[in-house]
């Protein structure tokens, strides 16, 4: 069976939607092999290249068409490739958190991994080396609010997006709200501390 018959044969019998790399098919041959099987899949639209090295398994809506993944979605996946730690910031970071109607059309990422520029289209991701510290916190929303504290600065937080991120700290469980808080400069500090859930 050919190369590319392969990786189809594989590809099938996993969900629409699904985000690719080439070596996700190491098995199947050699790296020339899969890379020219990618290239043919790609133009007769079995899969599409969103980037170079990435390529979607599509999944279509009846009216939408095909449904892009988002770029949090090709990050994240490209952070477990690559076995990583990200973590969104700035307008990524308000996007995700609600606080924020703006779709960037630069995610940028802080990472433990490579730093890199990714085209997406006309859209980017951006991977940003940081410290340990900045990649220390434990809590999905604490982390996320520290991110978006520091994108809005000191000064220009209304009160709307406050009461936004007193409800969302409300779901953090409370030790990793404290860890999170730990690591966080002083006046971000204390939003999440007056925004922690009580404890039970």
């Amino acid at each position: 069976m050919s190369v590319e018959n392969q990786i189809r044969n594989y590809i099938t019998r996993l969900p629409k939607g699904k985000i690719f790399f080439p070596e996700d098919f190491a098995r199947f041959g050699s790296e020339e092999a899969v890379r020219q099987a990618l290239h043919r899949m790609d133009k007769n639209e079995f899969l599409i290249r969103l980037a170079q090295g990435i390529y979607l398994y599509p999944k279509e809506d009846e009216v939408l068409g095909v449904l892009d993944p988002s770029l949090d979605e090709i990050a994240r996946a490209i952070a477990k490739r690559d076995r990583a730690r990200i973590i969104p910031t700035g307008i990524q970071a308000l996007n995700t958190l609600g606080l924020s109607t703006q779709v960037p059309m630069k995610a940028v990422y802080l990472t433990d991994g490579a730093a890199r520029d990714i085209q997406v289209g006309n859209s980017s991701i951006k991977f940003k080396r940081t410290t340990p510290k900045n990649l220390a916190v434990k809590g999905a929303i604490s982390g996320l609010v520290i991110q978006a504290l520091r994108a809005l600065g000191k000064d220009h937080i209304t009160q709307a997006q406050r009461k936004q991120i007193r409800e969302l700290l409300q779901k953090e469980d409370l030790g990793k709200l404290l860890h999170d808080a730990s690591l966080a400069p002083a006046w971000i500090r204390k939003i999440v501390l007056e925004s922690k859930p009580q404890q039970a």
